[in-house]
């Protein structure tokens, strides 16, 4: 009965509950996720088709990016937390009318313009493509649009449930979306092509992001009213919690554009750098993600309550075991690179030679994987303390810098130097957001469990290479042995983990159990766990 209680949408989570949600329905869209891009790449392959169908996300990304900013998650969640803290649902009610009709009329004029210009945006963003792609791109492109007006405004109504601790709703958009795109690709593939999985797309993001939240929103009754009162004060200032936002360029967003524009000119080198990243966001999605998410509204409460050591002992805790974990996975994810990939999405068009290029991008990607997860704490540090200044300036300047990076990688080791740069821009963008954090004494670096993330890297890096000498025994050559190999690697894998954390006297696989705090949001003492899991509605 209590798991069942777990699974109802009324049921108000704890740091614990919902952790555990957000990771296991994650995972479940992650592995609709890997079957939609198997099912791409089995039909589609990794050719200018496929180029242009990844390119043509470029443009609604951008547009919800300028427009949207990631506000509906971020800056909207802590005003709104701030109000129901302060029993103030009438002005919370108020505030999200105000936002949606403003952001969504605002939207539908950026959307509009947008289609207008797609070509020229086409034009100029792939150089590379061939007039037969371009056309195809655009034709995408216009499709896939309209969707942005449908994630917007279902990213708000989420986060007013994510404000009253509601999460099960808003962790299964993504899953229905995902679920809509192969659809789309198998009923209507053979009739439209590749648009298919566009309209796909599309139909998607209404039925996920934003009918099913809308619906779980109308039963805890939001008040919506349509609302163009510009001088509300709580409006104006989430306007200047949002302008940073929508003005700066994180390179966590701006790095798929990147690799989309200097990998334009080669035939099939978006289509294999998108494989290798999308199944590379699958442990992002399930490590930073998902603690991400659930953390922005308990760290806003700590703050919001002054519980200033609280909230640097609660992130720091975090950082230090989603840190911990993902320097031991990412040695298994190195190691079985190729059998991995190969075992994805090797069938149809996509070929064995595909798999071993994308292979090579996905191990590169793969040293970052702490560096991917701990930057989403850290972030939403300064987030919950309606500071979205600081991090964008630096985010956005850490961007600029790197370009010239990419450009010169690309020069000298192609495709593979394009993920490399990915890696050390993403390194330089974490590092920024934690000594900043530190430098205003928020979240000091002392707090982190340096010796057990030592631990943690030394174990992950014999255990990846113990795994990868392994299965050298066992000849990859685009035959189903992929399996054997990445069964074999695994479990080499996982016993040298134990043998390692065993040998070194590890802290770290008694503080992943420990049950009066969440996996990885746990706090330093079970009693601020306690606290926020029993304390009044925020």
């Amino acid at each position: 009965m209590r798991l069942l209680r777990f699974f109802r949408p009324s049921h108000q989570h704890t740091v614990f509950s919902a952790t555990l949600l957000l990771m296991t329905t994650i995972t479940l869209s992650r592995v609709i996720g890997y079957i939609r891009e198997a099912y791409i790449a089995y039909a589609f392959g990794a050719g200018q088709q496929t180029d242009a169908y990844v390119a043509a996300f470029t443009l609604p990304d951008w547009l919800n990016y300028i427009v949207a900013g990631g506000t509906a998650s971020i800056t909207f969640i802590s005003i709104y937390t701030r109000f129901l803290a302060e029993k103030r649902e009438q002005d919370a009610r108020k505030t999200f009318s105000i936002i949606i009709t403003v952001m969504t009329t605002v939207l539908i004029a950026g959307t509009i313009l947008a289609e207008i210009f797609t070509p020229q945006f086409a034009g100029w963003m792939f150089h590379g493509f061939t007039p037969q792609q371009m056309q195809l791109c655009v034709h995408l492109t216009r499709i896939l649009l309209p969707a942005q007006i449908f994630f917007y405004v279902g990213g708000v109504v989420s986060a007013v449930l994510l404000s009253h601790r509601l999460f099960l709703l808003p962790a299964f958009g993504p899953l229905i979306y995902n679920v809509f795109i192969i659809a789309g690709g198998v009923v209507a593939g053979r009739q439209m092509g590749i648009a298919s999985l566009a309209f796909g797309a599309l139909a998607g993001s209404i039925a996920g992001p934003f009918l099913i939240n809308a619906l779980g929103a109308a039963k805890i009754g939001t008040g919506y009213r349509p609302s163009f009162d510009v001088k509300n004060p709580a409006f104006r200032e989430w306007v200047r919690l949002s302008i940073p936002l929508m003005l700066g360029v994180s390179l966590v967003t701006a790095d798929d554009w990147i690799l989309r524009y200097f990998a334009s000119s080669g035939i099939g080198d978006i289509a294999r750098l998108n494989y290798a990243k999308r199944l590379f966001a699958v442990p992002i999605a399930i490590l930073g993600q998902a603690v991400g998410q659930a953390s922005l509204p308990f760290f806003s409460r700590l703050f919001g309550e002054n519980k200033f050591e609280e909230f640097a002992a609660t992130v720091n805790a975090s950082v230090y075991r989603i840190t911990a974990a993902s320097l031991l996975i990412t040695g298994w994810m190195m190691a079985i690179a190729l059998p991995l990939i190969d075992l994805v999405y090797r069938r149809g068009h996509f070929t064995f030679a595909d798999s071993e290029s994308t292979a090579l991008y996905f191990f590169v990607f793969s040293l970052s994987l702490a560096l991917w997860s701990c930057q989403a704490l850290y972030a939403r540090a300064f987030y919950a303390s309606s500071n979205t200044l600081t991090p964008m300036i630096a985010s956005s300047l850490i961007t600029l810098a790197s370009l010239p990076m990419y450009a010169l990688f690309f020069r000298t080791l192609s495709v593979t130097g394009l993920a490399i740069a990915s890696d050390l821009g993403i390194t330089a963008n974490a590092l920024a957001i934690a000594l900043l954090l530190h430098i205003r004494g928020m979240v000091p670096l002392g707090g982190l469990n340096w010796k057990e993330l030592g631990k943690a890297a030394l174990v992950g890096a014999v255990s990846g290479g113990l795994s990868h000498e392994v299965m050298h025994t066992i000849s990859l050559d685009g035959s189903r042995a992929d399996l054997l190999a990445l069964a074999l690697g695994s479990l080499t894998w996982a016993a040298a983990v134990a043998a390692g954390l065993w040998l070194l006297r590890s802290q770290l696989p008694a503080d992943l159990r420990r049950k009066r705090s969440a996996p990885f949001l746990g706090v330093a003492e079970s009693e601020a766990a306690e606290t926020m899991a029993t304390g009044k509605e925020p």
